[in-house]
């Protein structure tokens, strides 16, 4: 293989013989240099693919940031509901806590029980030694700890509601239970059962016990809580009233000077009902003290000595 330089400049020629591996090695180099411009070219068509690619990537990413975006202000919504909701919980339990506060106060009021010992306007006193297996506190999860404390409020709800139930029918038991005098100071001066009769000065029968007050103008008050169901002149017993007070039991009460309630009204255990006089048949100042059950007069002496629930 002969290979012919040319000098421009000065016109000469020169021939070289290439032989044996000059002549392969030249070969080769005429061979690969299309093949060698084709890998160029495919790597200049890589790099311009790889370049549009990383814009894809770039919008791509673009996106996913804006839905993100979008997403976050979601949840901050959402959060903000969320806490608009744990709030008005929180005012219910709350108001529920007042409730309970105020109810407990009326139930120690209703039971007559030392202020001191329930004082619910203060947290409960709790103390003890520290022990050496305690613990640090895990705090419970927040929202599971207003649904526990909703439900032991629910609970306390309940058992105060149960408790101020049966202490009102205790002392709805005791404001009807027939104990006592109808006046603060006297003395019997007729009892219940046959006696003379001090006008006529025959044997007859006294369905009531008779208490004078030396004077007129002294209280007469109701030996238990009840409803009035007569008041005004009644032959023979002058001004009285009649109480009705339940299961059976109507009291009455005569010869008053003058009435201080009227039919319908619910009057208290002790209150103040009629003033002593002398109205109707009778001798002198004193209040006529009657107990009737199922409809039947009976010995008002085994309730004037009954002791008060």
């Amino acid at each position: 293989m002969k290979v012919i330089l040319v000098d421009q400049r000065h016109g000469h020629t020169r021939t070289i013989v290439l032989k044996g591996w000059l002549k392969g090695l030249l070969s080769i180099c005429i061979l690969g240099a299309p093949v060698a411009l084709g890998y160029l070219g495919y790597q200049v068509a890589v790099s311009h693919d790889s370049r549009e690619y990383s814009l894809e990537s770039a919008l791509g990413l673009t996106d996913e940031i804006e839905s993100q975006a979008d997403t976050l202000a979601q949840l901050k919504q959402e959060s903000s509901e969320h806490l608009e909701a744990l709030t008005l919980r929180l005012a219910t339990l709350q108001a529920r806590l007042l409730r309970l506060e105020a109810l407990g106060e009326r139930i120690t009021t209703v039971a007559d029980l030392d202020s001191g010992e329930f004082d619910f306007s203060q947290a409960p006193p709790v103390g003890g030694p520290l022990m050496e297996d305690s613990v640090a506190y895990a705090p419970p999860e927040f929202l599971q700890a207003i649904v526990e404390l909703e439900e032991q409020i629910a609970d306390r709800a309940q058992q105060l509601e149960i408790l101020e139930g049966l202490m009102a029918e205790r002392q709805f038991e005791s404001d009807v239970f027939l104990a006592g005098r109808p006046v603060k100071q006297g003395w019997i001066s007729s009892p219940f059962g046959r006696r003379t009769d001090p006008f006529t000065g025959r044997i007859a029968s006294h369905y009531g016990i008779d208490f004078a007050t030396g004077e007129a103008g002294a209280d007469i008050v109701s030996v238990a809580a009840g409803v009035v169901t007569s008041a005004g002149e009644r032959q023979g017993y002058g001004l009285a009233i009649d109480v009705n007070h339940g299961n059976g039991y109507v009291t009455r009460y005569g010869h008053a000077e003058s009435l201080l309630v009227d039919v319908g009204e619910v009057i208290m255990k002790g209150q103040t009902i009629a003033l002593v006089g002398s109205t109707g048949r009778s001798t002198g100042p004193h209040v006529h003290f009657e107990v009737y059950k199922n409809g039947r007069v009976v010995d008002p002496a085994s309730y004037i000595h009954r002791t008060a629930r």
